[in-house]
């Protein structure tokens, strides 16, 4: 690919990202420096994408970045945690050209402005393989109160903030072209719920985001904790588009069952 070279790309692309952080140093050097928050503990989370896993090739880069940023953003939400800023790494693909790579630091620049969250670092390189794309975020909380997976406890009610499956129906693995037009964001662009981190602070004993599926992140925290669960499908909470979608099936409980387990729900 002809155009800006790595350090001109830094430049252009994602130094407007940092929107003058002190902390960034202006990406002139290979590390960033993080003050320390009195009273408060760093949190920390990683989340990768890949092309053809975890979004589709043709997915607009902007849609793409704007995934990554809030699908971490949905790990700290679930830990009671205010965002702070994030670490990039990106793996460009041959022939994923200047535009899209502008495109792509776009949808970086519009999420970061909305959730108040800046670039710290990162690194860009090359690939002969698909798009790859990662992100480290950091974030925020009051000393001693981030929520684990493990503390939940006999007699504690498992609850959800919103409905399941429908990212894994917009993903819409043999669904066809009308029925992802249901739903044209609940995979691509996931809500990361940072309205709920104080209300979760002040009464949830585990939480986790639903990525990998009610029922295995379920599991994560039962299993972190020592516990048994039990889920009970028919009281889980569905759209309109999900429930449309479950009157065309003849196996309703299979039809619930892969609703609950699809993932990308966040």
């Amino acid at each position: 690919m002809s155009g800006p070279d790595e350090f001109e790309q830094i430049a252009r692309l994602f130094r407007p990202l940092t929107r003058g952080a002190a902390e960034a140093l202006d990406l002139l050097d290979d590390a960033a420096v993080i003050p320390c928050r009195p009273g408060f503990d760093l949190v920390v989370t990683k989340d990768a994408l890949v092309a053809g896993v975890h979004f589709q090739s043709s997915d607009p880069p902007d849609i793409v970045a704007r995934k990554l940023l809030r699908s971490n953003l949905s790990d700290l939400a679930a830990k009671g945690a205010e965002p702070y800023g994030y670490f990039l790494m990106t793996a460009w693909p041959a022939g994923f050209g200047w535009e899209q790579r502008q495109e792509f630091a776009r949808g970086l620049d519009e999420d970061g402005l909305a959730f108040n969250v800046v670039l710290l670092g990162g690194d860009t390189v090359s690939t002969p393989g698909p798009l790859m794309v990662s992100m480290t975020l950091l974030g925020w909380v009051p000393s001693g109160t981030m929520i684990r997976r493990g503390g939940a406890k006999a007699g504690d009610l498992l609850l959800v903030s919103g409905p399941i499956g429908d990212g894994w129906l917009d993903w819409g693995p043999g669904w066809g072209e009308l029925d992802r037009r249901w739903l044209p964001e609940a995979h691509r662009l996931p809500n990361p719920r940072l309205d709920l981190r104080d209300l979760l602070r002040a009464g949830a004993s585990a939480a986790a985001d639903v990525s990998d599926g009610l029922v295995a992140d379920a599991g994560h925290i039962a299993q972190a904790s020592g516990l048994g669960l039990r889920l009970d499908l028919d009281r889980m909470p569905l759209s309109k588009s999900a429930r449309a979608w479950l009157a065309t099936q003849d196996d309703q409980a299979g039809a619930l069952l892969r609703l609950a387990t699809g993932g990308d729900d966040y």
